[in-house]
């Protein structure tokens, strides 16, 4: 059986001829760990997804995303509840998922230790059919993850830092009432409430500091609304592990949710943004993806 490699070109604001380069050097590096390899180039939204499924059905017995977070997201949706085992090469601006299972940021290292690692076994979550592994939200990130998405930008850090500080004056939190499966404190308005399956958003902010892939539960993060400019001071507290510090935030473990607003609600799954209804269930699927790092 070969090994799958899907490559997306945009990721990390690569160039064409560097999306060439991608796909030569993912070509190399299975052929001199001796295995055969089918190697694709992603030309539009949710062609990831359409190529692992495709891959799985030929055989595959190795799928490896090259991207960003949307990539990541789309093979494994489609690797989900299988038995063929997820890659990553990580490409995006963040690589909160990969920065989580430590896997390496040069190429040829982590297509080499994809190949030969023993998959394990993560958790999924799922906000009404669509799957995350890395972190979904509601609030603020989903309205900066929706702005990104419309206005067209560029990957990369500066484009988020611009839509963040126009949104910080615009945006207005909605009311949210949150039934759980276990006891958490729900405010009327939150600026930000995350589900997290993983510990950290990316570039080291973590926002479940005590989040496992593999633990069967996410963890769910509310951040009340209450003086934005003080809460803006506290991010720092993303990056050293002390969020819960930050006043109005509160963590708590969940097996599932049940997520109300008093308007159609946008919410992101993997930074992707979806437009979704008033009333979303969210839930975890224990050990439903097989994931191969070392």
């Amino acid at each position: 059986m070969s090994i799958a490699i899907i490559i997306n070109p945009m990721s990390g604001g690569a160039s064409p001829d560097q999306a060439r380069a991608r796909a030569e050097l993912a070509s190399t590096v299975a052929e001199v760990h001796g295995e055969p390899a089918d190697v694709f180039v992603t030309e539009r939204g949710g062609h990831a997804r359409e190529l692992a499924r495709a891959a799985v059905n030929k055989g595959a017995r190795l799928v490896i995303a090259w991207g960003g977070d949307g990539t990541l997201n789309e093979v494994a949706s489609a690797l989900a509840f299988q038995q063929v085992p997820l890659g990553l090469v990580p490409a995006g601006s963040g690589n909160g998922f990969a920065r989580e299972l430590q896997i390496d940021r040069r190429p040829e290292r982590a297509i080499a230790d994809a190949i030969h690692a023993q998959p394990r076994v993560i958790d999924i979550g799922e906000i009404d059919t669509h799957l995350f592994v890395n972190v979904a939200g509601f609030g603020f990130d989903a309205y900066v993850a929706a702005e990104f998405a419309k206005r067209g930008h560029r990957r990369g850090l500066a484009g988020y830092v611009s839509i963040v500080a126009r949104a910080l004056r615009s945006y207005v939190p909605p009311t949210y009432t949150i039934t759980t499966s276990g006891s958490c404190r729900v405010p009327k308005k939150a600026i930000l409430v995350t589900v997290a399956n993983s510990a950290q958003f990316g570039n080291g902010a973590r926002i479940a500091p005590r989040a496992l892939l593999d633990d069967g539960r996410l963890d769910l993060v509310i951040v009340e609304e209450r003086a934005r400019w003080r809460t803006i001071c506290q991010v720092p507290r993303l990056f050293d592990g002390t969020v819960e510090r930050v006043p109005g935030c509160s963590i708590c473990h969940i097996t599932e949710a049940t997520i109300e607003s008093d308007q159609p609600m946008i919410f992101h799954v993997d930074g992707e943004p979806v437009q979704g209804g008033t009333r979303l269930q969210v839930r975890i699927h224990p050990a439903a993806l097989r994931v191969a790092v070392r």
